[in-house]
């Protein structure tokens, strides 16, 4: 972990979520959407600055726990990005699926284009054309 800075298991409080989302240019769920979600998580870390105690980065995996993990929340405040957050967040999730999870779990994620080459570097590889990324927003 990079220094002035130290990796906190499980997530943020709701009010630091809300925030990291909406600052780091995530879609902001509603207060109700974010506690629901938080509680669902299957692992989750954030990161804390030392010299302010803020949350400044963060990362979840929703899975079944045997088969299928998925990414998600993956954020870092712009203002504390570049220094390795994303790849701390990130190193620590895998390697709770690689701990705690069967042999030949298949994890996945939706990688929005600043984060591509992050993902890249820990093995993640396009899907497509095999198989492509959907979705559907409800309400």
């Amino acid at each position: 972990m990079t220094p002035g800075y130290r990796l906190v298991d499980g997530p943020p409080s709701i009010d630091e979520y809300l925030i990291l989302r909406t600052e780091s240019g995530l879609t902001p769920p509603s207060r109700e959407q974010a506690t629901a979600g938080l509680n669902g998580s299957w692992a989750a870390v954030h990161v804390r600055h030392d010299e302010s105690g803020d949350a400044v980065g963060m990362g979840r995996v929703l899975g079944d726990g045997g088969w299928y993990f998925h990414v998600i929340d993956m954020a870092v405040l712009p203002g504390h990005q570049r220094k390795g957050l994303g790849d701390a967040v990130l190193t620590a999730l895998l390697e709770r699926i690689r701990r705690d999870a069967p042999p030949g779990a298949y994890v996945n994620l939706l990688g929005d284009p600043p984060g591509r080459r992050l993902y890249e570097r820990h093995g993640f590889a396009e899907t497509a054309p095999h198989s492509i990324g959907m979705a559907l927003r409800l309400g």
